[in-house]
């Protein structure tokens, strides 16, 4: 799929459940069909101050990431990734410096994935051996449009990990997110005493 474009469109009316606001994107993959991203899920019966985000889609794996709640997005530490309710493997170095040594691991469905933000902190790219995919925002926190570019030999599990993604507060992959986020941590390993 390698020079594959998409773009999803945030819907025009957003749900409102129990949780709160419920926001989606959807849009058309070439050769894939429907896809959407929707935060929060409310389908699920996790504790209030947990927060899940979701990509489902026709020809799309349903791909989840559940986390502390933090500006109405999951936050990264101590998130769980799934892809048809098999858990990923997630890690990161929270100390690394530069962009590719903070970047987040995963190990899903025998791949092994490395999603790193690029330029600004509306931009990211999720990659594998021989794969990838660039996602960017039209905005941080509530954007219009999320645009994609399918690199190498893409599919439908990666391009619904870096649409999942984009709905998790992924700030702290940047050295300057992670000096933002630094007294929130402090304060969430505080309370865990």
């Amino acid at each position: 799929m390698s020079g594959v474009s998409f773009e999803l469109q945030r819907a025009a009316a957003s749900a409102k459940g129990p949780r709160g606001e419920v926001f989606s994107w959807v849009g058309q993959v070439e050769g894939l069909g429907r896809i959407e991203l929707a935060f929060p899920t409310e389908h699920s019966d996790y504790p209030a101050e947990y927060c899940e985000v979701a990509v489902s889609g026709e020809s799309f794996p349903l791909t989840t990431y559940l986390g502390l709640r933090y500006l109405r997005r999951p936050l990264l530490a101590r998130g769980e990734l799934r892809v048809d309710w098999d858990p990923a493997e997630l890690s990161r170095n929270v100390w690394w410096p530069g962009r590719k040594g903070r970047a987040l691991r995963m190990r899903v469905k025998g791949r092994t994935y490395t999603y790193a933000q690029l330029g600004n902190k509306r931009s990211h790219e999720l990659v594998r051996p021989g794969a990838g995919v660039r996602v960017k925002r039209s905005s941080w926190t509530n954007p219009r449009t999320i645009t994609g570019t399918c690199i190498g030999e893409a599919d439908a599990l990666d391009i619904s990990l870096a649409l999942v993604l984009e709905a998790v507060y992924t700030r702290n992959l940047s050295m300057s997110g992670a000096l933002v986020s630094l007294p929130g941590r402090f304060l969430n390993r505080f309370n865990d005493l």
